[in-house]
């Protein structure tokens, strides 16, 4: 992990902010000495949109033996 003193900070703050959004974090030191870490924020986590097509969509009750012939067909399960 990089150091850069204050003034240094100060004076590329835009590039070194930059640099810490895309997963590199630095440390601000002060005459040598370490003050803070800049890091990135984790992104909060996307709320699920469960249920948002509610009564859209219907799933037949046969869904699980949907194409079951052609299937048996194609591996000659069938005459």
């Amino acid at each position: 992990m990089r150091t850069y003193n204050i003034h240094e900070a100060k004076t590329h703050l835009s590039r070194l902010i930059e640099m810490a959004a895309k997963g590199e974090p630095f440390v601000i030191a002060k005459a040598g000495k370490p003050l803070v870490r800049v890091v990135p924020i984790d992104p909060e986590p996307r709320k699920g949109r469960i249920g948002f097509m509610s009564g859209e969509i219907s799933v037949p009750e046969d869904f699980d033996q949907m194409g079951a012939e052609a299937i048996e067909e194609m591996f000659g399960l069938r005459p």
